[in-house]
């Protein structure tokens, strides 16, 4: 339980990073939003990008994807998210060091800037969360697991080794087959009390039927 949660927020908050990104300066005091989806395979331009061809679309793409591996509990949808969020962001720094003849991280907004930050972590969480949650398949065979330990048929110990609780431990039961000329009992003070195994009998004996 404690994992799946886990995993849940993980996913959500790398998705909302990834798609807040492209919101944020990426470089050189430009957004994100500006850079076309043609550039990180042709090369840098400066010419702006509208919302539904800028590098938006692809973390839009997988944002959809990690909520419907969350729905499903997809590891395997959640890692994919992740991986279509790195992969753009690191294709992006690729074509963008080329063009420029490197990247730098300046304090005065010159540089590298928050939203590469932003869609570069949002990637990592991606993954984590998808290391982190259970799947269909791991919950399927606990539930099962519990189903079986719970109905599983409670062993009766003493009647599986023959134990006979009419008697006191301390005090055997006649033998089957054995004659006897009354009415067996344990006696009131146990195996060697009267009228017990081993103590005294002041019971009165039988009748004698041989010489009627």
């Amino acid at each position: 339980m404690f994992r799946s949660v886990l995993g849940w927020i993980l996913a959500l908050v790398g998705a909302t990073a990834a798609v807040l990104s492209p919101f944020h300066t990426w470089y050189d005091g430009r957004p994100g939003r500006d850079y076309r989806i043609g550039d990180l395979f042709g090369g840098i331009t400066d010419s702006e990008a509208g919302i539904a061809g800028s590098i938006l679309l692809p973390f839009a793409f997988a944002a959809l994807l990690t909520l419907a591996g969350l729905l499903l509990r997809s590891r395997l949808m959640v890692a994919l998210a992740g991986v279509v969020v790195l992969g753009f962001t690191v294709l992006w720094m690729v074509r963008v060091g080329q063009a420029r003849g490197g990247l730098t991280v300046d304090s005065e907004g010159t540089g590298l800037d928050i939203g590469v930050a932003l869609a570069f972590g949002g990637g990592v969480l991606l993954l984590l969360a998808a290391a982190v949650m259970l799947g269909r398949g791991q919950r399927r065979r606990r539930v099962d697991g519990d189903k079986h330990r719970r109905h599983e048929p409670e062993h009766d110990y003493e009647h599986e080794h023959g134990y006979d609780r009419d008697y006191p431990p301390h005090e055997r039961a006649p033998e089957e087959g054995a004659e006897q000329p009354f009415p067996w009992r344990p006696g009131p003070g146990g195996p060697g009390g009267p009228g017990g195994p081993g103590g005294p009998d002041d019971r009165p004996p039988p009748p004698d039927h041989r010489y009627r």
